[in-house]
């Protein structure tokens, strides 16, 4: 397979949010937001159904996912990092560097996120936090370290104490990283997260 911008996007929705069967050639993704799973079945010219779930303590059906078999998309995945049962042990993912950044978008439109406010201890201060999170810490440090090579921003990675890892930028990382993840207007993004994101940046350079 050959890469593109929308393949990273839809290989870092997986690395989050999908599942690899033990069978060889089936996928699945899974999210609450609909709009996630029809961007991902676009991408990848999926006609399978969406179908709807419920989660794993309650009975209510609130979870959309889709369920495909794709042989040579299935060693692909396997080629670059991915694998089944992948949780606790899922390592560094082989993404060229020219389409990290739409990986990564993919990584936090799936598990990722973006946390702003009023910081009331200090007149005028708006802060902004942005993160990805995994169970496993091996990945976390392995993104950590690309985004330190690719764009030379620290971040900090932090144990939840719920079986996940938080790696979090501070406001002028997450402004930094932002505007590379989001480098224009017409690219696959979860619109809820895009939103929320246009308006803590908005609301940073004053335009609010």
């Amino acid at each position: 397979m050959f890469w593109t911008a929308d393949l990273a996007y839809a290989v870092g929705l997986i690395t989050t949010d999908g599942c690899l069967y033990n069978d060889g050639r089936h996928i699945n993704l899974t999210s609450k937001d609909l709009e996630q799973i029809e961007n991902f079945a676009k991408i990848l010219q999926l006609k399978n159904k969406i179908s709807v779930k419920s989660g794993a303590f309650t009975n209510q059906k609130k979870y959309f996912y889709i369920q495909f078999g794709n042989v040579k998309l299935y060693k692909f995945l396997l080629s670059i990092g991915l694998l089944p049962n992948k949780t606790k042990v899922l390592n560094k993912i082989d993404v060229p560097d020219s389409f990290f950044a739409d990986f990564l978008r993919g990584h936090l439109d799936g598990d990722g996120f973006t946390n702003s406010y009023w910081d009331k201890r200090w007149k005028s201060s708006f802060m902004l936090y942005t993160g990805f999170v995994s169970a496993s810490r091996k990945h976390l440090v392995w993104i950590k370290c690309k985004i330190q090579q690719l764009y030379m921003q620290v971040g900090r990675i932090k144990y939840t104490g719920k079986s996940t890892y938080h790696l979090v930028y501070a406001k002028k990382s997450s402004i930094f990283l932002l505007r590379k993840l989001y480098y224009k207007e017409k690219i696959p993004y979860l619109s809820r997260k895009k939103f929320k994101i246009d308006r803590a940046l908005s609301i940073i350079t004053g335009s609010l």
